[in-house]
């Protein structure tokens, strides 16, 4: 798993080390997108199967939609739930970021891991991978496991990460909505999160 090793490598130094040091996220981004290229590269992997658009958008939709409703009911249950502020500007630069995401959990993370172990395990172990990269905020943790033990399974099935950019993109905002900033650490990772 050498790209996905160098990845993971990249955030972690930059979540724990550098941010706090004031290097801009530019440079660990690009490292990242260059790692994710170059491996796509190398095994001819685009994630962007143009006949599983559909499909895949389809079987995004039905993880999609109740996951966003049980977020936001939990949100409405516990008395935080409320309306965010821009939300069709905040919808639209979270679906560039969950693209980028998703492009780099399943072109390399999870092709990596599939390359090492059967179908079911490498599911679980690009979701533990992608959430262990969200410590140590907990709810970042829980979410993005389960999110993207559904996003690696739509994405086995319909290799196509385009509708998973826009799922992500949901179920960002359902968060933001669902929860006061105190529960989502601000969507903070690594030492920020400690230090909030």
């Amino acid at each position: 798993m050498p790209f996905t090793l160098a990845i993971l490598g990249t955030i972690l130094l930059y979540t724990w080390i550098l941010e706090p040091r004031g290097v801009p996220v530019v440079i660990p981004a690009a490292m990242v997108v260059v790692l994710t290229a170059w491996s796509a590269l190398r095994t001819r992997t685009s994630g962007l199967l143009v006949k599983e658009l559909l499909p895949a958008s389809r079987a995004t939709v039905f993880f999609t939609l109740p996951a966003v409703l049980v977020v936001l009911a939990i949100g409405f249950g516990i008395g935080t739930l409320h309306a965010p502020a821009r939300l069709w500007e905040t919808f639209a630069a979270l679906v560039p970021w969950g693209g980028a995401q998703q492009w780099v959990l399943q072109t390399v993370v999870l092709r990596e891991a599939r390359q090492r172990t059967s179908p079911v395990p490498s599911v679980v172990l690009t979701a533990l991978l992608f959430a262990l990269v969200h410590l140590p905020n907990p709810l970042l943790v829980l979410m993005t496991f389960i999110g993207a033990l559904g996003w690696c399974a739509i994405f086995m099935r319909h290799p196509n990460f385009a509708p998973l950019a826009f799922s992500h993109a949901a179920a960002t905002l359902a968060l933001l909505a669902a929860f006061a900033d105190g529960l989502t650490g601000g969507l903070r990772i690594g030492a920020a999160y400690l230090r909030m």
